[in-house]
Order: structure tokens, then C-alpha cells, then sequence
């Protein structure tokens, strides 16, 4: 019996990533994450060009190196970092109508494919150059491409890196998440994109989901909404990509190491509650008195998870990634960025 629950315990938490926690006592890092959102909606209504997501990370990130909140916290931050983004962008899927959602991800393909190649040549180029070990150059070009820690995540049991590879490249991308969080907007604006340029842009540069849906409602919510879309869109090809590195991986090995690789591991589920969310909308089933509310809970819900995200930052840690990995993540970083621009550029889209 003991053996039973041992493993059902082990199976659960390798589990998908799954819409409900495994945390047992989450309330204190989640009244936590909550309290400081609250404050970073109340200074992002006052300082709209800054907006709340980016008081929620950056409060965060003061709380939590100022004053290193306690392990009792944890739970409740990473359930929130996790499982109220996940939410987030669920109650989203119920403003925006399936239609809407298939023509922005068509749309979106071509530059989607022109920045995956861009980040993989670049990381592979200046990583050479750098002098950067070929995993740890991998997980920043993948992380970079499609969605920051989540595809790390995804890719580490393929290619199975060391530990502290895995820390450097998770570093490294939060670091550019936080720059680009930060800088999209300020560059948006000078740029005078439009709103559907600057969600192609976001949706398209920028590699986590929390950053790009910070950026992409602090420039507008039309911006926001279609950054959203992009993005998701962008995240269903971690599929392929691990697909197509199990099978390089396996090939090299010569044995059967990929032979536990696993598509329910990697599918961001989520999409699929978005998706159903966005058919409810589609069905009319949504009051359109309703939309304006359920939209402003959406908002609180991603100022928590980003706030969450925030406490979860340690900037010891970054500042120890060294300075390879993080030359080689701004170099991936503005490949995927300058690239991103030029497509849309050709194609008149901004």
C-alpha cells in the first residue's frame, strides 16, 4: 500500500499542466500576491502608461528581495504564478469569439515562423561565438522562441541538461521578460505601432505568456486581446519542437531514452479552456453587459499571477547566470524582436 501511494504521489506530480494545484496550504502566498496586486491596480489606474501588470511584477520583485517572505508563502505564490495565469487567460477566451481566434492565429503563422528561425540560427551562431554549452544554448533559443519557462520546462526532460544550465536559462529569460514587459510599450509608442502591430509584436517577441499579456494590455486592450491570441498560438508549437528533439535526441542516443516522452507532459492545457471559453462567447452565450466585468477579472487575475511571479524572483540568482548566457539571450532576444518588425514591415502590418 505504502509502495501504491508512493508512486500515485509521483505520478501526480509529474501530472500536465493541469488547470488545479497540488499545493495543500496555499492562502498566505496567495493573500500575499493578492494584497500586492490590489496596491498595483490602484497605481496602474493612476499611471495607465505604466498599468497594473507592470506595478504587479515590479512590486513583487520588492517584496520579495527586500523582505524574503517566509517558505509558508511559497505554495500560495507558485500557485498563483501557475494557476491564476492559467485562469487569466481562460476568463479572456470569454471576450474574444472563436472567428476572431482562428483568423489572428493564421495571421500570425508567417511571422511566427520567420522569429522561431531566427531565435534557433541566433542561438546557435552567438552561442558558438560565446562559447556557450550546446544545452544551455538550446534551452535560451527554445525559451526565447516560443514561451520562456514553460518550453525550457517542456525540452528539459529530452535533452536532459544540468541543473545549473536549467537555472541559468530560466534566469536568463525572466531577466528579458522583465526588460521587455518594461521596454515593448515605451518602443511601441515611439514607434507608433498600432494596436494590432504591437499585439503581433508582443505576441510574436516577446517569449512568456505573463510578459506578453503585461505588454500587450498596458499598450491597449485591442493590443492585449490580439497579443493574447498570438501568443497561445505561438505556444501550441512547443508540440512539434519537442516532438522533433525527442526524435534527434533518440537518433544520436541510439537507444530508447525518448520512449518516455509524453504529449499530455507539454500540451499547455489551458488553450484548450480558452478555446472552450471563446466558444461560449461565440454561442452568445455571454451577456454583453457581462464582458466589461468578466474582462476587469481577467485583469486582477493576471496582476496576481504576475505579482506572484514577482515574489518568485530572486535577483541573486539572475545576476549569477553570468555573462554568456545573458549576451546570448539579448542577442536571441533582439533577432526574435528586429525580426518580428521586419516581417510585419514587409507585409504592411504595422
Amino acid at each position: 500500500m505504502t509502495t501504491k501511494t508512493h508512486t500515485a504521489s509521483t505520478a501526480s506530480a509529474s501530472r500536465p499542466d493541469t488547470l488545479v494545484p497540488d499545493q495543500h496550504n496555499p492562502w498566505a502566498g496567495l493573500i500575499l500576491s493578492t494584497a500586492i496586486a490590489f496596491v498595483a491596480l490602484l497605481l496602474g489606474r493612476q499611471m495607465p502608461l505604466v498599468g497594473g501588470p507592470v506595478f504587479g511584477i515590479l512590486l513583487g520583485i520588492l517584496v520579495r528581495n527586500l523582505f524574503s517572505p517566509g517558505a509558508r508563502y511559497e505554495a500560495g505564490i507558485k500557485f498563483a504564478s501557475k494557476y491564476v495565469l492559467q485562469w487569466s487567460i481562460i476568463a479572456l477566451g470569454f471576450g474574444l469569439s472563436l472567428s476572431q481566434v482562428a483568423h489572428t492565429g493564421l495571421e500570425s503563422l508567417a511571422v511566427t515562423a520567420v522569429t522561431i528561425t531566427a531565435a534557433g540560427l541566433s542561438a546557435w551562431g552567438l552561442g558558438r561565438l560565446l562559447g556557450v554549452p550546446d544545452k544551455l544554448k538550446l534551452l535560451i533559443g527554445v525559451g526565447t522562441a516560443i514561451c520562456g519557462g514553460s518550453a525550457i520546462a517542456a525540452v528539459t526532460p529530452i535533452v536532459k541538461p544540468d541543473d545549473h544550465e536549467t537555472v541559468f536559462a530560466i534566469s536568463t529569460i525572466f531577466l528579458f521578460n522583465i526588460a521587455a514587459v518594461l521596454l515593448f510599450p515605451v518602443l511601441g509608442h515611439a514607434l507608433n505601432l498600432s494596436d494590432l502591430g504591437f499585439g503581433m509584436w508582443a505576441g510574436t517577441a516577446i517569449n512568456d505568456t505573463s510578459s506578453v499579456v503585461a505588454a500587450g494590455y498596458s499598450y491597449s486592450k485591442a493590443a492585449g486581446d490580439y497579443a493574447t491570441i498570438v501568443k497561445l498560438t505561438r505556444a501550441t508549437l512547443i508540440i512539434p519542437i519537442c516532438l522533433t528533439l525527442a526524435a534527434i535526441v533518440a537518433y544520436r542516443a541510439k537507444r530508447a531514452g525518448a520512449g518516455n516522452f509524453s504529449l499530455a507532459r507539454i500540451f499547455p492545457w489551458f488553450i484548450l479552456g480558452f478555446l472552450i471559453a471563446s466558444g461560449v462567447r461565440t454561442a452568445g452565450l455571454v451577456p454583453a453587459a457581462m464582458q466589461p466585468w468578466i474582462h476587469d477579472a481577467a485583469e486582477f487575475l493576471i496582476i496576481v499571477a504576475l505579482s506572484a511571479i514577482g515574489l518568485s524572483s530572486n535577483l541573486r540568482r539572475m545576476a549569477s547566470t553570468g555573462v554568456r548566457p545573458i549576451l546570448l539571450g539579448l542577442g536571441v532576444w533582439a533577432a526574435v524582436s528586429v525580426s518580428s518588425l521586419v516581417v510585419q514591415l514587409g507585409m504592411g502590418q504595422l
